[in-house]
């Protein structure tokens, strides 16, 4: 995804409290600095302050699961 596309692909984490200290400070920014085109270029921590009620702005990549009822099939 794209936390670790954007930030966690580069570095080389060698140890699992390493891994848990660089993923707290980088959802830290995900959250508070990261401007999020699906919610008007605002942080997910503006939205939230303000209570705003954010439009859909982004388009849905999977297509939902037709289930196709056949009458002749038990």
């Amino acid at each position: 995804g794209i936390i670790k596309e954007e930030y966690l692909d580069c570095y080389q984490i060698e140890t699992i409290q390493e891994a848990t200290l660089l993923l707290e400070e980088v959802v830290k920014l995900y959250n508070q600095e990261r401007p999020h085109m699906s919610i008007g270029n605002l942080t997910p921590e503006e939205i939230h302050q303000t209570n705003q009620k954010t439009e859909r702005l982004w388009r849905n990549y999977y297509p939902k699961k037709r289930t196709l009822v056949n009458p002749l099939q038990d």
